[in-house]
């Protein structure tokens, strides 16, 4: 006889199970979007475990997954095990590909090779990417980069060139968890860094050949819009059409970022559809003059073949970079299907071109630039996939002029905070500041963009291939504008979130809950909801460290308690001030030289400060100057410090309280942050392991 309780669990199971596969069925259509999600789930976890024997235990075990699944019919989990399996063995692969050597150590070196790309940078300066001759290659670098300073004549790719520069190892992490420049530099090839101590000389002029002639044509048309239109307008025009961004002065860069409008910077979706949708409207006008033509030819279709293929153009002459090849992937497929009749834009879309891009470059999951784009994407394709978005973009009969504005108004409204909600969280991980004012700036910005600043640079480039000039100072009028306009948000009060750098944990708990609110369509999407806010209740629970050590031991810089930072050196290069001002969710402009705090002593040769945290004092010593410091004076110094950093290697002598980081310490641990009330140290070196580009010396 069965017992009433035990009839009772097992009613409730079969309702819980009954409701199980009754939201199995109700989402069947879009378990598929979830397939590439799973696939960045593996390409994460690759780049998460720090050792090569995790990374295979990983795959294997995914493998099983795969086969046990399999055997059992369970078709969901098996697609999900492959996904995972193919995320994993896709970086694998990669990795093996792209496998070269990284310079070891700092040294001098007398390049000679050919320059592969040049791109201009602010204030006349100019980066080379250079493929030394074989034979001749630094620690065995097969390609690296070269800083050339204001003043040097501008070098064209294809050129050979001679020069004398001090070459070091692509820079890691700033800061710990911090953005990863070797990483980026590794996968792009480059196994070096530095810069030229002298001119260079150009020993032959650029080669023919269809790659050198590519670059050379984005070089020149670069060249000739920054001549044709001064300041950052002309710098911003160039950035429109070659996607090079480094000629843009930092202070308009961090304008455009704050207002919420780098995004026009970067050669993506708004940019492609411009061009295809521009260039399929004319051709179709044009072969439509024609009688003869538009009885006997597809008009319409040559016309989007037409567009599609001046996309590619684009994305080619843009050095087709990471969104730039996911617009143009989603503007073939949307072509495709405007073809054959099929709807133009859908989430399956948007993970095709996820899936596509992921398979062949899958370190672009790491970067912000993929992560914006799509997060961007795939949230204003899901309001309108929604009954909220069909209301927004649906065609009324008869509808009042008054009420077709007032929806548009409001369609434009929700795809705003969409896309800045979608973004906000992106830009808070890998930046520290997120503006507030972007929905507002961006309902101005992408229809001037549009229908204004971009037609009037595409006039100007269609006269200057005439022979005519004239469009330059419109396209720079209308570019100029959206500086300004940048420039006006960014300015007003309270324009900017600015805050710590939010932990991994916390940035993945709120991706992953974004993604599940925006791909299902039952009422169990609103649980992305309580996952968003626990994500930020968790980085709101993290706070800022007190202390920053650099991975050379040089600089070293204290959180004040009103926030502001404080550097042992006066003098701080400002990419190093960002990074650590962005991890410490404080403003690098309102930073001080630690000799101006008070309990802080500083001369030539050291800096002590004395800080309370944790309801204690705690002593820093940080020396300053490579001259020789006498033991009578630095050992009762070390000792009656709490933490002593120092560029230089410290003799056994030197014993603080707690922390010594000195010299041979940061070259095992690297960049080093330190929360002094916990005792808690965490160093760059332990997300490490075994990566390719992070040799050892």
């Amino acid at each position: 006889m069965v017992s009433r309780s035990t009839g009772q669990k097992q009613t409730a199971r079969q309702r819980w199970q009954a409701g199980w596969w009754q939201w199995l069925e109700a989402e069947r259509a879009h378990l598929p979007l979830w397939l590439p999600v799973v696939m960045a789930g593996g390409i994460a976890l690759w780049f998460w475990l720090p050792w090569a024997p995790w990374r295979l235990a990983a795959l294997v075990a995914a493998l099983a997954l795969l086969l046990g699944a399999g055997l059992a019919g369970w078709r969901s989990l098996a697609a999900g095990a492959a996904m995972l399996a193919l995320g994993l063995a896709a970086v694998e692969v990669r990795v093996a590909m792209n496998a070269h050597p990284v310079l070891a150590d700092r040294q001098f070196a007398q390049v000679a090779g050919v320059v592969v790309a040049a791109e201009p940078l602010a204030f006349g300066a100019q980066r080379l990417t250079v493929a030394p001759a074989v034979g001749q290659r630094p620690g065995g670098v097969e390609r690296l980069t070269i800083r050339l300073g204001a003043g040097q004549k501008p070098v064209a790719p294809g050129s050979r060139i001679a020069v004398r520069a001090l070459l070091s190892p692509p820079a890691g992490a700033a800061v710990p968890g911090g953005y990863d420049v070797a990483r980026r530099a590794w996968f792009d090839g480059i196994g070096a860094s530095g810069v030229a101590l002298g001119p260079v000389a150009i020993t032959a002029p650029p080669a023919p050949g269809p790659a050198q002639a590519l670059a050379g044509l984005r070089s020149a048309i670069q060249a000739r819009i920054t001549a044709a239109v001064p300041g950052d307008a002309g710098a911003v025009a160039a950035a429109f059409v070659t996607g090079q961004q480094g000629a843009i002065g930092p202070i308009t860069a961090q304008a455009m970022r704050d207002a919420g409008l780098a995004h026009l910077l970067s050669i993506s979706g708004l940019h492609i559809a411009v061009v295809v949708g521009g260039v399929a409207l004319l051709l179709r006008r044009g072969l439509a003059l024609s009688p003869w033509l538009a009885l006997r030819v597809p008009v319409p279709t040559l016309a989007l073949a037409g567009g599609a293929l001046a996309g590619l153009l684009y994305t080619l002459l843009a050095g087709a970079q990471v969104p730039t090849v996911r617009a143009v992937i989603v503007a073939g497929i949307v072509v495709l299907g405007m073809m054959l009749g099929r709807q133009a834009l859908s989430l399956r879309l948007v993970a095709a071109a996820a899936f596509a891009i992921l398979l062949v470059r899958p370190e672009a999951l790491l970067g912000a630039s993929f992560q914006m784009s799509f997060a961007a994407v795939t949230g204003i394709i899901a309001l309108y996939e929604s009954r909220l978005g069909k209301w927004l973009s649906a065609v009324h009969e008869e509808e009042a002029a008054w009420h077709w504005l007032m929806r548009h108004g409001a369609a434009l409204l929700a795809t705003g905070l969409v896309a800045e909600a979608a973004l906000a969280g992106i830009g808070l991980y890998h930046f520290g500041r997120s503006g507030l004012y972007g929905v507002l700036a961006n309902l101005l910005a992408i229809p001037w963009t549009s229908l204004v600043a971009m037609p009037a640079l595409m006039l100007a480039l269609l006269g200057e291939g005439l022979g005519l000039g004239w469009g330059w100072p419109l396209a720079g009028w209308a570019l100029q504008r959206l500086i300004d306009l940048a420039d006006m948000t960014a300015a007003m009060p309270g324009a900017v979130i600015i805050t710590s750098a939010v932990p991994g944990p916390a940035f993945a708990l709120g991706a992953a809950s974004g993604l599940w609110l925006a791909l299902w369509r039952t009422r169990a999407r609103l649980a992305g909801l309580a996952g968003l806010a626990a994500a930020v209740a968790l980085a709101q629970a993290s706070p800022p460290p007190d202390l920053l050590i650099s991975g050379d031991g040089r600089h070293l810089v204290l959180r004040l308690p009103d926030g502001r930072l404080a550097h042992a050196r006066e003098r701080v290069g400002d990419w190093l001030i960002d990074n650590m001002a962005e991890a410490m969710g404080s403003e690098a402009a309102t930073a001080l030289w630690l000799g101006q705090v008070a309990g802080a002593r500083c001369s030539a040769q050291a800096c002590v400060a004395d800080v309370r945290r944790g309801g204690r004092r705690w002593r820093l010593l940080a020396t300053t100057s490579r001259d020789l410091l006498p033991r009578a004076a630095m050992a009762p110094a070390c000792g009656a410090a709490d933490i002593v950093v120092s560029d230089r290697r410290l003799p056994a002598w030197c014993q603080p309280r707690w922390l010594k980081l000195d010299r041979a310490a940061l070259a095992h641990s690297g960049a080093v942050a330190v929360w002094l009330a916990d005792r808690r140290v965490v160093a760059a070196a332990d997300a490490g392991g075994d990566r390719p580009w992070r040799p050892r010396a």
